[in-house]
């Protein structure tokens, strides 16, 4: 009678083949289901972060634009009032309440728009901030009091927007200093230079500023350099020899 002891060798061996078998299977499909949830989990932090970075981003956007633009209205009322207040008093005239109101009300809107801008850090229509424009914003700062010259050298051309929109600010910011802080009797000259390759914009006064008084950047020329530094540009700042503020900017077009 034959022995049943090779068939239950090659069953218990077969047993033991299977789950090891069904182990090595079981070990590999939880190691792909960690690899999954895994996976899943880096997604949706990226998409956390990503998220968290888009919000930040817009956060100094909004604070850029809503700095550039009402602070450099604001600015132009307080200086205008400040004009008549002085020049009424100049000519030994009495000073209207509703005038020196206006100018109070003014300075005290900018150092609280300046306030809020700070812990938050639309864009506009693109027709009302372009390079198109310039020219309104000189006539505005020259309204202020502050003589503005315009140069254009190069072969003026339509630029991306983002470079649009940022060198108008860039302008914007610079004459609104200007008129802040130049002084009196202060003047401007406002550069545009187009090449090839980019667009240099140079604005130049002959205010009070001087190099043996350095002042900390203002949130003003902060968000200069937060634009330019997003478009891959250079800016420069500061006091210049012999008197006076310079804002130099440039910003890449790639070619024509």
């Amino acid at each position: 009678m034959p022995s049943k002891r090779p068939v239950s060798s090659l069953l218990v061996a077969g047993w033991v083949v299977s789950a090891l078998g069904m182990t090595a299977a079981y070990l590999q499909w939880r190691a792909y289901v960690r690899e999954v949830e895994e996976r899943a989990a880096e997604a949706e932090r990226t998409r956390e972060e990503a998220a968290l970075r888009r919000a930040g981003e817009e956060r100094l956007r909004i604070a850029r634009e809503l700095h550039d633009s009402l602070t450099h209205n604001i600015s132009i009322i307080k200086v205008q009032a400040g004009v008549a207040v002085h020049l009424a008093r100049k000519n030994g005239e009495d000073v209207p309440d509703a005038l020196l109101a206006i100018q109070d009300a003014s300075s005290e809107a900018a150092r609280e728009l300046r306030s809020t801008l700070e812990v938050l850090r639309a864009d506009d229509d693109p027709r009302t901030s372009t390079l198109d424009r310039v020219d309104e914003l000189a006539e505005r700062a020259r309204a202020a009091g502050v003589p503005v010259k315009l140069e254009i050298v190069g072969n003026r051309r339509t630029v991306p927007g983002d470079v649009d929109l940022a060198a108008y600010r860039i302008i914007q910011e610079a004459l609104t200093n200007v008129a802040r802080h130049a002084g009196p009797s202060s003047s401007a000259l406002v550069r545009l230079e187009y090449d090839a390759h980019g667009l240099v914009i140079r604005i130049d006064d002959d205010g009070v500023a001087s190099v043996d008084r350095p002042s900390e950047p203002g949130v003003g020329l902060i968000g200069m350099r937060e634009r330019v530094t997003a478009l891959g540009g250079r800016l420069d700042t500061g006091p210049r020899d012999g008197g006076g503020f310079t804002v130099l900017a440039e910003l890449p077009l790639g070619p024509s």
